[in-house]
């Protein structure tokens, strides 16, 4: 492996030097002014003395100064561990310190005491503000003090994203360039791509997805259009303005874009919407299928670069979960409890490999002598292939609830009870049952001021079978949701184990 990568952006630049890199807000930065700016930095850090492997740590919120940043790092052959900036400072000392990182840098806003605070109690490190035009400001730093040895599994790395820590402490996944190339080549072939491609960016940056658009963007010379976070209002006016032509999008925010107008129709000019970040319900697809949006479902995870599996927008299902196809490059199969082949059309976990796997996790040797990429990731989610070796989604084998010997999949459930007319949002968790091993019990949220727990038992107990039945319901202001906009069933869990009141029923 280089230890240096290849410099996407230089490249870029001379290929397109006048096309948009990057739109925030009014401000609409060319490939060559962005491509300036990253060297600008990318010379500060040389004289500081970093190298290949080494990794820095980023603390942003969504702008400018993020792929500055990013295209900086990569030109020195540096590794970039963004971090997510809804985390508190002692959230955000475990990556920081897990990964090595010498540095941390954030933009000169109030996510500066964050960046500080969740360094004050390691030492040898140091803190420095990056301005959007590669601009590099440090604070005081211990003389003398080394960059430390970068390991072998870093050197030629593009990325070190952490794990959402659904279950246990977050890990480093380490991404190299060529996951992130294979990545975009993957999404290119399956959805199409072209120098006129305009991404409306409108989740985290720090999120591994955010990070593809950059790429993405990049190696086709795209541009993408960057929003502070999601605003459904903002993002249906950014559509039609700035002549969108991709976006990703979770199903809350889907939703969202769908209710503030209920008659509005998709703009001509968007091609692609990207639907991933959990289950979504078919009603939901159904309707913004029939307004004219081209919904493209997905299934993918940071350990491999992103995406992994999906639906080009032409191709109609009945589920939006089912017929999604591998990336070109990616393979998947199904394996029962032994670890063996199930067959078609039966559960089990999702095993993957393929070049926009990761390298492995920070601090592990791997499972095999192969690479990762050939000895395969068993994703710890659950699923089935049908005939044509499409991929359908059930859920996280860890979400899966095991009631009296019966498999109870979260999603099915709480797709039967978005359906029901009360229902906003929902997510389903098991509790221990000493009977049943487990029951399913619901956490909702209303639709309307009047909606009745009694209500849903009812309709669920005509739409499913009785071991699927939740058998108790929790009414919530609202649901816990990472970043990204996933679902923190841990989190709902945790509340049912608090002795603080009964469910309705």
């Amino acid at each position: 492996m280089k230890e240096v990568p290849q410099d996407w952006l230089a490249a870029r630049s001379a290929l397109t030097p006048g096309a948009p890199a990057l739109q925030w807000g009014d401000r609409v930065v060319s490939y060559l002014s962005l491509n300036e700016r990253a060297e600008r930095l990318a010379g500060a850090f040389e004289q500081m003395g970093m190298g290949p492997g080494e990794v820095v740590a980023g603390l942003f919120q969504n702008g400018l100064e993020l792929p500055v940043l990013f295209w900086a790092l990569q030109k020195r052959g540096a590794v970039f561990l963004p971090l997510n900036w809804r985390l508190t400072p002692s959230e955000l000392a475990h990556p920081i310190a897990d990964a090595g990182a010498r540095w941390v840098l954030h933009a000169d806003d109030a996510l500066a005491e964050s960046a500080r605070r969740a360094t004050q109690e390691m030492g040898g490190r140091g803190l420095g503000a990056v301005s959007s035009e590669g601009q590099l400001t440090l604070e005081p730093m211990a003389e003398g003090s080394p960059w430390p040895p970068a390991s072998d599994l870093l050197r030629g790395a593009m990325a070190l994203l952490y794990t959402s820590g659904t279950s246990g402490q977050p890990k480093g996944a380490v991404l190299g360039p060529e996951a992130f190339e294979a990545s975009a080549k993957g999404a290119a072939a399956l959805l199409g791509a072209s120098a006129g491609d305009r991404w409306l960016a409108c989740m985290p940056l720090f999120h591994v997805g955010g990070l593809s658009i950059l790429t993405r963007s990049c190696l086709y010379g795209g541009t993408a259009i960057l929003h502070p976070g999601f605003d459904a209002a903002e993002v249906l006016y950014e559509l039609e303005r700035s002549h969108v032509t991709h976006i990703s999008l979770v199903a809350s925010m889907l939703d969202r874009i769908l209710r503030l107008d209920e008659s509005a129709r998709a703009p001509a000019s968007l091609r692609c919407a990207l639907l991933g970040g959990g289950p979504t319900p078919a009603h939901l697809v159904d309707e913004a299928v029939e307004r004219g949006w081209p919904i493209a479902s997905t299934y993918g995870l940071t350990e491999a670069t992103s995406q992994v599996a999906t639906r080009p927008p032409a191709e109609v299902v009945s589920r939006p979960e089912e017929g999604l196809v591998p990336l070109p490059g990616n393979r998947i199969r199904i394996l029962n409890p032994e670890g063996l082949d199930a067959p078609v059309g039966e559960a089990g976990e999702i095993w993957i490999a393929g070049p926009t796997l990761m390298r492995g996790y920070l601090g592990s040797t791997g499972r095999s002598s192969a690479p990762w990429f050939e000895a395969g990731f068993r994703t710890g989610d659950m699923g089935r292939l049908d005939e044509q070796g499409n991929l359908c989604v059930l859920d996280r084998r860890d979400d899966l609830i095991v009631s009296g010997g019966e498999n109870v999949y979260p999603a099915e459930v709480e797709a039967v009870l978005l359906r029901h007319p009360a229902v906003a949002e929902v997510g389903v968790t098991g509790i221990p049952d000493s009977e049943f091993g487990a029951r399913p019990v619901a956490h909702w949220v209303a639709a309307e001021s009047d909606a009745e727990a009694s209500d849903l038992a009812a309709y669920c107990r005509a739409e499913l079978a009785g071991f699927k039945v939740p058998v108790a319901f929790y009414r919530c202001e609202a649901l816990p949701r990472s970043a990204s906009g996933k679902l923190l069933r841990r989190v709902l869990s945790e509340r049912c184990a608090e002795p603080k009141g009964r469910a309705e029923s």
